[in-house]
């Protein structure tokens, strides 16, 4: 089965230079123009229905919480391919068929808001993409980098909790 391109665009397509380009950049990579998806993203359903399918979901420099639905999830974040400044397109393919293409990885974590996490926190070991406030007065955040142990080590050491990986890049 071969894999195709569906690409997730929230907003309205008239007049969306950023719409065009990712369609083109994506025909261009895979050789297929992709099938448009809008409405609301339910990963899960796609992928029982196409489980060869990679998925280009968009993020713009305001999205937040966009990888919320990853966590705990049976897709993954395979590659990146940036857009324009203002829009980066997120590939995500099921765990199951999923080939990770580089060593970028993706890091979930619930933090604390004290100053001992971001004291010890380099972005040597990774750097934030991503951060929401929770009801309970926790950070969700997304990091990026290389390795997770070191991270995952200051997590531990300074109280938080590692949810996981979500793919790489």
């Amino acid at each position: 089965m071969k894999k195709f391109p569906i690409l997730y665009w929230p907003r309205g397509t008239k007049n969306d230079n950023e719409y065009r380009l990712a369609r083109k950049v994506i025909s261009n990579a895979t050789g297929v123009m992709p099938t448009l998806a809008g409405g609301e993203m339910d990963l899960a359903s796609i992928f029982a229905e196409n489980p060869e399918a990679s998925v280009y979901y968009p993020v713009f420099c305001e999205s937040t919480g966009w990888w919320g639905e990853l966590l705990g999830g049976t897709a993954v974040v395979t590659d990146k391919v940036i857009i324009s400044p203002e829009c980066q397109l997120m590939v995500i393919e099921s765990a199951h068929h999923s080939r990770a293409r580089g060593t970028t990885q993706l890091l979930a974590a619930e933090i604390y808001p004290a100053s001992g996490f971001f004291k010890k926190m380099n972005s040597g070991i990774a750097t934030v993409s991503d951060m929401l406030a929770t009801d309970t007065g926790t950070i969700l955040a997304l990091f990026s980098g290389k390795s997770p142990a070191p991270f995952i080590n200051i997590l531990e050491s300074t109280g938080n909790s590692y949810l996981g990986c979500i793919g790489r890049y």
